[in-house]
């Protein structure tokens, strides 16, 4: 029989003997009385550490998909796909907090000790994530002012680097809305139809606001105001000028042809051809809201665990991790597109030519 099909034994192929010979507790080690959780600490981080790899070899596929300067429609639909594994996997990760808020916080003190200077912070499959999402090291928060990778070894920080020096996700994703070809039309001009209906829109709000008998004056200037204020923010994708002051300043990370296509995406995303784009994006914007949430939960169970003490690894403990939720977001370009959005009702319509463009169109002939 072949090498190829020979059989293979359950607990063999998943390696068990391995995998199940990985919990040592420190406790029982150091010959004092065992922490009884302490074994569902040490199963509960790795299990994210599996996940984590889980995450990057998902990532590394997706990279792989928009390599070339190419992704045809179904390599979006095995993107997607993938992308909501990612989510699912994330979801998880959120979920397990309930099961490590199990111990209590004087079950962690039992053996808690025994961790330093062990931390979570020395993840490094989860900064590889982070890299590969996108998160760049001038928005990461520094670790006791020190850089983020001062705490891995020389190959590890061989291996981040590698990383780093690659392209994100964030940048093939901003790459590929660059190459959309959605926005030049022949008889089309999409930012001026777009601008009228941005302007019928403003309008009818200040006229709603100035005909309620409900709001005194003082609540109705304040309220014009705010719709003035929302205005100005329309004018970015208006004046590139202004739209590349606000990305030198650090406020979008996408290009103007980027933030362009991906507004088109969002409001022209029933058009069959759209659709897809549009799954593309909503996952990446799933993606930042679950890490986000994660981040938050993270905190508070630590918070609940430990107080206001110290973390293992020296960091501010829950403060640190809560302003990571603050600080380190990748794709919130994506967010931004949702203050650019009109009603349904004001939506420009497009030339039925250009309807059958972005459709599926077939002749019988």
């Amino acid at each position: 029989m072949s090498e190829k099909f020979t059989s293979v034994h359950y607990h063999t192929y998943l390696e068990l003997d391995k995998l199940l010979d990985a919990q040592h507790p420190r406790s029982a080690a150091l010959e004092l009385v065992p922490a009884h959780d302490e074994m569902l600490f040490i199963i509960m981080h790795q299990v994210y550490e599996l996940w984590f790899k889980q995450i990057i070899h998902e990532l590394q596929s997706i990279s792989l998909m928009f390599e070339g300067g190419q992704m045809d429609e179904r390599e979006i639909s095995v993107a997607v796909a993938r992308l909501e594994r990612i989510i699912e996997i994330q979801k998880l990760l959120i979920e397990q907090i309930n099961v490590m808020e199990t111990m209590t916080a004087m079950d962690f003190l039992d053996f808690r000790q025994y961790l330093f200077p062990a931390s979570g912070f020395q993840s490094l499959q989860f900064r590889i994530v982070e890299n590969m999402l996108g998160l760049k090291e001038e928005q990461r928060l520094t670790y006791n002012n020190m850089p983020y990778d001062i705490v891995f070894s020389g190959e590890q920080k061989e291996r981040l680097k590698a990383v780093m020096e690659g392209k994100s996700l964030l940048t093939h994703v901003v790459e590929w809305l660059d190459r959309t070809p959605f926005l030049e039309f022949d008889k089309f001009n999409f930012l001026e139809a777009y601008k009228k209906a941005v302007e019928k829109m403003l309008q009818k709000e200040r006229d709603a606001i100035n005909a309620t008998d409900i709001l005194s004056d003082e609540i109705k200037k304040q309220r014009l105001t705010m719709v003035g204020d929302t205005g100005t923010y329309f004018q970015a994708v208006f004046d590139t000028a202004k739209f590349e002051e606000m990305r030198a300043r650090g406020e979008v990370k996408f290009s103007y042809n980027a933030m362009i296509a991906a507004l088109f995406i969002f409001l022209y995303r029933d058009e069959p051809i759209l659709q897809q784009p549009y799954r593309l994006l909503s996952r990446l914007m799933d993606i930042e809201e679950l890490l986000t949430l994660w981040r938050n939960r993270h905190a508070q169970m630590v918070l609940r665990m430990i107080g206001r003490k110290t973390g293992t690894g020296g960091s501010s403990g829950h403060q640190y991790l809560k302003s990571t939720a603050q600080q380190h977001q990748i794709f919130t370009d994506l967010y931004q597109v949702a203050t650019l959005l009109i009603p349904r009702s004001d939506l420009p319509a497009l030339p039925e030519e250009l309807r059958e463009h972005l459709g599926f169109h077939f002749s019988s002939k």
